[in-house]
């Protein structure tokens, strides 16, 4: 019998939770570690419409990347968007797991697997970990190219590889020798990035002010968007569970989609 622990477990020995961020909540939101778990439901985000679409699919377990229970909530109540998620869970005994920013930084992980499905590889990493056990991890990855090359084309390799038809760019610099790349919101390592060379970031989530800035010293930035830079990753790098859970069964959701819209 495969129960929530056991998948637990198996994520975290990848990604221990010891590895997020000091801010960040990861690891069982909502549920029993010792549930039977036969079916898991995988989503970037714990939404209404994907706890509804786990109900029909009589999931046992949400996985998703961002944790529904970011801070401390002072109340958990009906009629409350937080309160109603949680009491839906409960209600229909769906246990919910979250893997954020350990997953994002750990080797394997994601911004690891987001380099390599952009066709790069990197071995230098932007903020690494302080863990003597895991200097191989950290946030952001710097990648050196063999080759100056131009920011259309590291925009048309964006585009083609993660499937984007639209994104923001902040041309600072046309001519590229080394990029940057951190997935979700990478803004507050973009001065780290710009002093290990990066003459271009590929991110999201990226502000005003700091694409103005960074425009101005020359840095061109690609913002591919917080969702596009995470979920079919967040999804790649957990393939991992299917082969050592061959009894379970996976649902990727349907309605887990970017909350923005491009017209």
């Amino acid at each position: 019998m495969i129960r929530v622990m056991d998948i637990e477990m198996e994520i975290e020995r990848l990604a221990p939770k010891f590895l997020a961020e000091s801010y960040d909540n990861v690891g069982l939101m909502v549920g029993d570690e010792l549930k039977e778990v036969k079916k898991v439901f995988l989503a970037l985000d714990c939404t209404k419409e994907v706890i509804k679409e786990a109900v029909e699919n009589k999931s046992d377990l949400i996985i998703t990347h961002h944790p529904l229970i970011f801070r401390k909530p002072k109340s958990i109540i009906k009629g409350e968007l937080l309160g109603d998620k949680v009491i839906e869970l409960i209600k229909e005994d769906i246990a919910l797991y979250s893997c954020h920013t350990n997953l994002d930084s750990v080797k394997g992980g994601i911004n690891e697997t987001l380099v390599k499905m952009l066709g790069f590889n990197s071995d230098e990493i932007i903020e690494p970990c302080e863990n003597s056990n895991y200097k191989d991890s950290g946030i952001g990855r710097i990648v050196r190219l063999q080759n100056e090359t131009t920011l259309n084309d590291i925009i048309n390799i964006v585009k083609k590889n993660l499937n984007i038809k639209n994104m923001r760019i902040v041309r600072g610099n046309d001519k590229i020798k080394a990029l940057a790349i951190i997935n979700g919101s990478g803004q507050d390592y973009f001065s780290k990035a710009k002093a290990l060379g990066a003459d271009c970031i590929i991110t999201g989530d990226t502000t005003y002010h700091y694409a103005s800035d960074f425009k101005e010293m020359g840095i061109s930035i690609i913002d591919a968007g917080h969702f596009a830079t995470e979920y079919l990753i967040f999804l790649k790098t957990l393939d991992f569970l299917r082969e050592k859970f061959k009894g379970v069964e996976f649902t990727v959701s349907k309605k887990c989609e970017d909350p923005y819209e491009f017209v």
